[in-house]
């Protein structure tokens, strides 16, 4: 299924959805772990964001219960390069893209996240839509601009 992330700032990215359909809303940050993505998934510090991960590949090793940082996914959306559609880890509980899946996470794999991430270093933290389905780049940056900006937000009871 296609999905497509867009900025506000006008740019978007074309991919592929790696877990729930649906639409997401965020600050679009990025993080340069090439481990820990379920740590970072689970992290109540990622609230409210969509999260990059600059690593090429993200998922190898799958998601395991005693990886988790609080109770569930914390993020708002999740980008990846490549999602790996296999767990290869005697610990795994199951691989990541259904652990998004079941988990309710809108994903998006298959775009340059090292461009993405040039872009959010430049530009600094821009809030974004990620989108599943059949949608509309345009409409979709038109959404972006419209998401509540995460200064000043009181997020301490959502986590």
């Amino acid at each position: 299924m296609i999905a497509v992330l867009a900025l506000e700032n006008g740019t978007w990215y074309r991919g592929t959805a790696a877990g729930a359909t649906g639409v997401a809303r965020g600050e679009v940050v990025f993080n340069t772990s090439m481990t820990g993505y379920q740590e970072v998934l689970t992290d109540p510090s990622y609230a409210g964001q969509i999260v990059t991960m600059t690593s090429p590949q993200i998922g190898n090793y799958g998601v395991a219960a005693e990886d988790v940082e609080s109770q569930g996914p914390q993020v708002a959306g999740f980008v990846m390069r490549d999602a790996s559609r296999i767990a290869s880890n005697w610990r795994a509980d199951g691989t990541l893209r259904d652990y998004l899946t079941d988990n309710g996470v809108v994903a998006i794999t298959g775009i340059d996240t090292r461009a993405l991430t040039r872009v959010l270093r430049t530009a600094g933290v821009m809030r974004g839509v990620i989108g599943t389905g059949h949608v509309d780049p345009d409409e979709l940056v038109a959404e972006a601009g419209r998401v509540t900006p995460m200064a000043g937000l009181a997020l301490v009871r959502t986590v």
